[in-house]
């Protein structure tokens, strides 16, 4: 199949800037050709003249499957929220509610523009087989923590590698995922970071997401929780760290020239009141964020273009500082550097030649885009999802004219909703 764009606009992040009246070739999975007057046969051409191409975003933290529990329990702090409301009822929950949990959550990404995704949950195989069928590339991590089955969630995780591990055309993959410090304890901790050695180097885990986790790690082991992690050597490996709320200068010196990556979730932050994420900071030291949603219970949508709206403005009131956090860098956490973040920057995250053709279509007819003043500054500041015309995966449309290709929209929340009222019935 081959597509071509004619006469369009395309969010380069690379030279940080809108290219103007492109035409953009798609042959199979990959973008072939850009440039100018391009005359290439195309199986489906498309009129670009009102519209604007963006690489696919990238939802860098998420639970998919928590989406039955959307406005389930709110308004708690992030123990309580846990041990009192959301592992009661997750206990009770069945490998075909986290299928159609995680097949609503992908149909939400989706249709704000979301491609990608890393997911920490359980019953993965079936978070996979949801992946598969409508379409979405991501990351499978099994949340690991440690009780009388952490050894059988190790299996679980060796068979979900060997099972899932670039299905798709390649576009799962599958990580090793300790849920935290404190749900793993050190030995834990050390036979996931070796299960992680055998696979493909990379981790998955929250991180410094409170003070009561901070000073729990100071007070047991004398050090913070990003010190911590470095004297059992994760840091020898990719670690993709979900929040990082609380991280100290001195632990953003000890991380910029390593391989990790903090997963910026502004919603859930703000939500649970877990305090506010020093991005800025952690900017100007040169490390590399990306985006997440977090779960459903904690956001709750999975909405990729209003936490880009939310995290574009509320580090400029937090810094008291309107330069603080533009547009672009907002940007490229959610395209290009979160691809580095989740290990996929050589294949997605950019407009290149060569790249997979994850890309998303804004219709430019619109409220949010009229006037066309600042095309960079519309797409954080004024986009919305119902802006998004057409969304490609692997150079496949996902979603077409605000229609989903492969799954049918009303079935997946009519599914959903029947779901909860027999998991409220256990």
């Amino acid at each position: 199949m081959s597509i071509l764009i004619k006469n369009t606009r395309i969010l380069d992040v690379i030279e940080e800037e809108i290219k103007e009246d492109v035409d953009l070739y798609i042959e199979g999975n990959k973008i072939s050709k850009i440039g100018k007057n391009l005359t290439c046969q195309a199986d489906t051409l498309i009129d670009g003249r009102d519209k604007l191409v963006t690489p696919g975003f990238i939802n860098g933290h998420t639970h998919l499957g928590m989406s039955l529990l959307r406005n389930f329990a709110d308004d708690m702090e992030l123990k309580t929220w846990l041990e009192d409301a959301i592992w009661p009822i997750e206990a009770k929950l069945t490998p075909e509610d986290i299928y159609w949990g995680s097949m609503l959550s992908m149909a939400e990404m989706i249709r704000s523009g979301a491609t990608c995704f890393c997911d920490q949950y359980y019953e993965m195989d079936r978070v996979g087989d949801a992946a598969l069928e409508i379409g979405m590339r991501g990351i499978l991590t099994r949340g690991l923590i440690e009780d009388d089955d952490k050894d059988l969630k190790l299996e679980q995780t060796r068979a979900l590698y060997q099972n899932y591990h670039k299905k798709g055309n390649g576009r799962l993959r599958v990580v090793p995922s300790p849920h935290a410090i404190y749900t793993c304890g050190e030995d834990y901790l050390k036979e996931i970071i070796s299960l992680a050695k055998e696979m493909d180097g990379v981790i998955n885990i929250h991180m410094s997401e409170t003070i009561k986790e901070v000073e729990d790690c100071k007070k047991d082991h004398h050090m913070t929780p990003i010190q911590y992690i470095e004297s059992i050597g994760m840091l020898d490996l990719h670690v993709i760290a979900a929040h990082c709320v609380h991280i100290t200068e001195d632990e953003m010196d000890l991380v910029k020239n390593r391989n990790f990556y903090p997963i910026y979730n502004p919603t859930s932050n703000l939500k649970l009141a877990s305090g506010f994420t020093p991005v800025q900071k952690m900017l100007d030291k040169g490390i590399v964020l990306g985006i997440g949603t977090d779960g459903d219970s904690s956001n709750n949508n999975q909405n990729i273009l209003e936490e880009m709206h939310l995290a574009s403005v509320v580090n400029k009131a937090v810094t008291m500082d309107p330069k603080a956090v533009p547009a672009m860098e907002i940007l490229k956490m959610a395209t290009i550097h979160g691809a580095k973040a989740l290990g996929l920057d050589e294949s997605i995250g950019s407009i290149e030649e060569g790249k997979l053709a994850d890309l998303v279509i804004f219709n430019l007819n619109s409220s949010s885009f009229t006037p066309r003043n600042n095309l960079i500054s519309a797409l954080c500041y004024s986009a919305q999802e119902e802006d998004i015309e057409s969304v490609l995966i692997d150079g496949e449309f996902v979603l077409k004219d605000r229609e989903l290709t492969k799954v049918d929209y009303k079935q997946v929340l009519k599914e959903v909703q029947e779901c909860m009222d027999q998991l409220l019935q256990r």
